[in-house]
């Protein structure tokens, strides 16, 4: 079944998000290419102390995507159907790094020890699905995408179950239902551009959807 896209709530769409004064030079990048800026407000400058080490590897989520999608297109480049493509949901998955940035070091957020490993992986899962074809490599986006859909509706529920009133959390929950669904929408993009007709599809999405969650899980402990 086709996922009908997510209305989203526009805070990479141009509305205010409030993150750290310190980050805001390094963040022109995001400024102009998704209308995203940054304002020095009480949600912005601290962290709250009962966010666990799960609940913060929401932040880690937009690596292991860049990855995927520079290794799709390094072997999809001159496919002038799937470039375009691949190239917006890359483009959009750079934006989300940026902010994911900017959140780590307003959360005072250490990076998992197995990103340089998601990297490489991710990279190299990239590029053999799109060698498999383009279909193959939308059916690998799709796989990608429902599991970080999932992790991310996994963190939403994380923090409405804080019984915290610190002024960031309202932000940060906005902020990921955002992020999951420009995510889903790179689901319905993959679904769209024929992802089910990849030569085993449901085996190959098993395994790479196994493999994310193995990953997330993972990454939520080291």
């Amino acid at each position: 079944m086709i996922r009908l896209p997510r209305r989203t709530t526009g805070l990479l769409r141009g509305s205010p998000i409030s993150l750290s004064a310190s980050v805001r030079s390094r963040t022109t990048l995001a400024s102009s290419s998704s209308q995203l800026y940054f304002e020095q407000k009480d949600s912005a400058m601290s962290s709250p102390g009962d966010l666990t080490p799960a609940e913060r590897t929401i932040l880690d989520s937009a690596i292991p995507a860049n990855w995927i999608y520079q290794g799709q297109m390094a072997v999809l480049w001159q496919d002038a159907t799937a470039r375009p493509v691949i190239q917006k949901m890359w483009d959009q998955e750079k934006r989300h790094l940026i902010v994911m940035n900017a959140l780590q070091e307003q959360h005072r957020v250490r990076p998992s020890v197995m990103l340089e490993v998601a990297k490489v992986v991710g990279w190299g899962l990239g590029a053999v699905t799109a060698l498999m074809g383009r279909e193959a490599a939308m059916a690998c986006t799709e796989a990608v995408e429902t599991a970080i859909g999932e992790h991310y509706d996994d963190q939403l529920r994380d923090l409405e179950s804080l019984n915290s009133s610190h002024p960031s959390i309202p932000v940060l929950k906005d902020l990921i239902r955002e992020l999951r669904d420009e995510e889903l929408e790179h689901l319905d993009t993959a679904v769209l551009h024929n992802s089910q007709r990849a030569p085993a599809h449901a085996l190959l999405s098993a395994v790479i959807g196994a493999g994310c969650t193995v990953a997330i899980r993972i990454c939520k402990r080291i």
